[in-house]
């Protein structure tokens, strides 16, 4: 592999993606705010950026995975951000999930300052997905940029697919959030109801595989929830809180009608202040139960 790959942002996702890429023979360098958690990977063969001007200066593409919009604009654009140690002809792949306009505005500052091209390739299939190389990727930006980075991101997905100019991989990856949260709230109260009337909510699952009612997060969340098996965090409440709120704005701006979202919003804001932000989104059957209670 000639590019030399660096990557900020070692965190529930970033961790299996980077052990894939070094898996695969990928000279990656690698930084995070918290150095160290960047330790499992150097023990695989990753260097180490002591900060971002290192991190730039030894890559030709950079790849950001971060929790949100502000996290990405500010390791960018802050009074030392990686922006300014940037140079033409790098190209910055951002799998974050962010709000679209943020996306293309942050991109075009990019390209009119330092020549970069951007392409946000935010990712679905969770840190499982992450960690066998099986997510699907929905990429915005130019057609060359993505079909460059192909051969990276077949380590890391089992399908890139291009949606569209840059931002247009935010958009889809919005539509894919409003899906997944709108999913796991039903899917909770479909857990509480069946319990509450005297069924093992065990078996919805297994009983449910194969029709037309079956999905991932069904097959996932509904054993997880009869179970109250909230343990190991696969990912956070606030993360699907934060992507329903975009997808609130996103309908806003594009002058279209989500009320399940933004209901689905509610639900989600409601959960997380009552101390379950951090949380795996699992713990939702607790919100469905006590409304009972």
């Amino acid at each position: 592999m000639s590019m030399r790959v660096g990557f900020a942002g070692i965190g529930l996702m970033g961790l299996p993606m980077c052990q894939r890429l070094l898996a695969a023979g990928v000279p990656l360098t690698v930084y995070n705010r918290t150095a160290s958690k960047c330790a499992p990977l150097l023990a695989q063969g990753a260097q180490q950026a002591d900060n971002l001007a290192a991190l730039a200066a030894s890559s030709d593409v950079l790849m950001l995975c971060l929790a949100d919009t502000a996290a990405v604009h500010d390791l960018l654009f802050s009074e030392h951000g990686l922006a300014q140690h940037l140079r033409a002809g790098q190209l910055l792949v951002d799998f974050s999930s962010l709000e679209p306009a943020a996306t293309r505005e942050m991109a075009a500052r990019l390209l009119a300052e330092r020549g970069v091209y951007w392409v946000d390739a935010p990712v679905s299939g969770g840190v499982q997905g992450a960690a066998d190389g099986s997510l699907a990727i929905m990429a915005g930006g130019r057609a060359q940029d993505i079909d460059a980075i192909r051969p990276l991101l077949a380590h890391l997905g089992q399908r890139v697919t291009r949606m569209g100019e840059v931002g247009a991989g935010q958009v889809t990856k919005v539509c894919n959030q409003m899906l997944v949260a709108c999913n796991a709230l039903v899917i909770a109260e479909v857990v509480a109801l069946a319990e509450r009337s005297g069924v093992d909510a065990a078996q919805l699952a297994p009983a449910l595989a194969g029709g037309f009612a079956d999905s991932k997060p069904l097959q996932i969340l509904a054993p997880q929830m009869a179970a109250r098996e909230f343990e190991p965090i696969k990912w956070h409440v606030r993360t699907l809180l934060k992507d329903l709120d975009t997808a609130v704005k996103l309908s806003q701006s594009a002058v279209s009608s989500t009320p399940m979202a933004g209901l689905a919003a509610q639900l989600m804001r409601l959960h997380a202040a009552n101390g379950f932000a951090e949380q795996d989104p699992a713990t939702l059957v607790q919100l469905h139960l006590n409304f009972t209670e």
